[in-house]
């Protein structure tokens, strides 16, 4: 069998006037933006830091012209996760991320009873397939049942910086969602701290000892006692918009845990990433993607003519 050629992520950089003289370590931070955590992890590799295709310490003092070269990707998965054929549906991907459509009743991370079925099983399975070095690098997550747009980054440089932006403009998510009857008033803001709920290892609540968590919210349309409501975070607590909802009294439709389960309707809470903006973390170039309504949260839409909300 023909071996796939490994594909290693590097940062080059050729030293202009300004760059002659000056120490590694600072061009590293300077010019290419670098962290001293990711610095700390490259230096030891072999093929960390590069001039001219030879080794380097921080230390070193390259000379206008000459090339600096630095490793991105992983040399070795820390994860412990182990690659798993599976389902990955990707809508984007570059040297530095990809931004995948993940499927509903699909983990995000390994736990139990779920070992081989989750998005970082099938992640690095794909990245085998292609002959990619990294390791599972997820920016956000979703929950299980949520479907749609979630970030991954493919190296701890592109994490790090994606993180940093969560929660900020660069960064922005959008959520769709299908709630039985409808928020009053129809747009607003939750702000409403989050924590756990006494005796659950789930569960969490509207507390006011919890962590500080505002859901922006605007219903789009009522239709069979249910309504179509857009929501963006400006937190990202766990199970935030469910809670938030809740305790508005219109619980999303299918969520066993804070309203009510009814299978026959829809398989999980009716909870869909929308939209996803975000700058790339190497370029800076924005990067913006949507994506429908899933099948099943229109179906709960159908049952007969939605009205607009004035």
């Amino acid at each position: 069998m023909e071996q796939i050629q490994r594909k290693t992520r590097r940062l080059e950089l050729v030293l202009g006037p300004e760059d002659g003289g000056v120490k590694v370590d600072t061009l590293l931070r300077r010019r290419l933006h670098l962290s001293g955590t990711v610095i700390r992890r490259i230096k030891w590799l072999p093929d960390g830091i590069l001039v001219d295709g030879a080794r380097v310490n921080t230390a070193f003092r390259p000379r206008e012209g000459q090339t600096l070269s630095v490793r991105l990707s992983d040399p070795e998965r820390r994860s412990g996760i182990l690659p798993a054929p599976g389902p990955l549906d990707i809508v984007y991907e570059d040297g530095d991320l990809l931004i995948l459509n993940k499927a509903p009743g699909v983990p995000v991370h390994p736990g139990p009873g779920h070992f081989n079925d989750t998005i970082g099983n099938f992640l690095l399975n794909y990245y085998d397939s292609e002959g990619i070095e990294g390791d599972f690098h997820p920016v956000h997550r979703l929950d299980r049942g949520t479907s749609g747009l979630m970030a991954v980054a493919k190296h701890p440089h592109a994490q790090e910086v994606l993180k940093g932006q969560l929660h900020t403009p660069a960064f922005r998510r959008v959520y769709l969602a299908v709630c039985d009857g409808g928020p009053q008033p129809p747009s607003g803001v939750v702000d409403a701290p989050l924590g756990p709920r006494e005796g659950s290892l789930v569960e969490q609540m509207v507390r006011p000892d919890g962590k500080d968590a505002r859901t922006r919210y605007e219903t789009l349309s009522r239709s069979g006692g249910r309504s179509l409501v857009r929501l963006e975070l400006d937190t990202g607590r766990t199970h935030q918009i469910r809670v938030h909802m809740a305790s508005l009294g219109c619980p999303l439709t299918g969520d066993f845990l804070y309203g009510y389960e009814d299978r026959s309707l829809i398989s999980r809470p009716a909870l869909h990433s929308a939209q996803l903006s975000l700058r790339q973390p190497v370029t800076g170039q924005e990067l913006s993607f949507t994506l429908p309504l899933p099948e099943d949260m229109a179906r709960l839409l159908t049952h007969q003519k939605g009205e607009k909300e004035p």
